[in-house]
């Protein structure tokens, strides 16, 4: 084999790459960069380690605890999202009150606030001594340092996710629809779920697996208002950063590696029944 004919070989294997246009190498690019190149990386270290030894990290009762704390209080925090963001979103589409626009530009303060502050002020509203937590101290219900802490700071960062999905979809429903069905005797409880529901719904889903997705990733305010303790409220996201802190990168390869692992599988089945819906619309 020649030279000329071996230095084609490379040539031949991008020329595919080349003839996209700009915009699609810029985009395939970008996505090698910031996603899949990471993803392998990490993929490539998890797969260095002995089978037995990765399972035994992965399933080790600390590290199911956590899975278990982190996937339940996400969900939880997701729906409850789902049912809230709905009406806030459909509130600031159907609505004119005062202050509505500091309302709605209120919404995006989880993303333009940084976690830890975010963390360090809802540890500090619902503590024992705080404007919210001395109201449910008498009640003997602790938000601070607890559980129901870490679902409260998702709630925080996850709902915006929600109404903003939702907020375009509603805008574009007409007003006529509502009226239509109501002249032909439909009562509100039918409009909503037969005229209103069906376009709203696979939104409502994307929404509500974005803030899923971005509460089982959190780290920032979880670990300021939890008091990341084992089998209590330690989130994987904190327990990553504590092997990290002791030098277990190999522990902290395999629980990361066996969360997004898991995320993926989520995400895909959120996709699937979303799909699905799309068919009955």
């Amino acid at each position: 084999m020649t030279a000329n004919a071996t230095s084609r070989r490379p040539r031949r294997r991008w020329a595919w790459l080349q003839s996209l246009s700009i915009p699609w190498q810029v985009t395939i690019g970008y996505m090698l960069l910031l996603l899949l190149l990471p993803f392998a990386a990490m993929f490539s270290k998890a797969s260095t380690l002995p089978i037995d030894s990765f399972w035994e990290t992965a399933t080790a009762p600390i590290a199911l605890a956590t899975y278990q704390a982190t996937f339940l209080t996400a969900f939880l925090a997701a729906a409850v999202n789902g049912v809230a963001g709905f009406i806030v979103a459909w509130v600031l589409e159907r609505y004119q009150f005062p202050g509505k626009r500091l309302l709605d530009a209120a919404i995006d303060l989880p993303f333009a606030l940084p976690t830890a502050v975010a963390g360090l002020t809802l540890a500090t509203v619902y503590s024992e001594t705080g404007w919210i937590g001395s109201l449910l101290a008498p009640l003997k219900v602790r938000v601070s340092f607890t559980i129901t802490g870490v679902w409260v700071a998702m709630l925080f960062i996850s709902l915006p996710f929600v109404v903003r999905t939702l907020q375009p979809v509603i805008r574009e429903i007409e007003s006529e629809l509502e009226e239509a069905a109501w002249s032909l005797g439909a009562s509100p409880w039918q409009t909503f779920t037969r005229v209103l529901l069906p376009p709203l719904l696979p939104a409502t889903v994307t929404g509500v697996a974005l803030g899923f997705a971005r509460s089982v990733g959190e780290f920032g305010s979880v670990v300021l208002i939890a008091s990341n303790v084992p089998f209590q409220d330690l989130v994987a996201s904190v327990l990553i950063f504590q092997k990290l802190e002791q030098y277990d990168i190999e522990g902290a390869t395999v629980i990361g590696t066996t969360m997004l692992l898991i995320s993926l599988v989520m995400l895909l089945i959120i996709n699937l029944l979303q799909a699905w819906g799309r068919r009955y619309d």
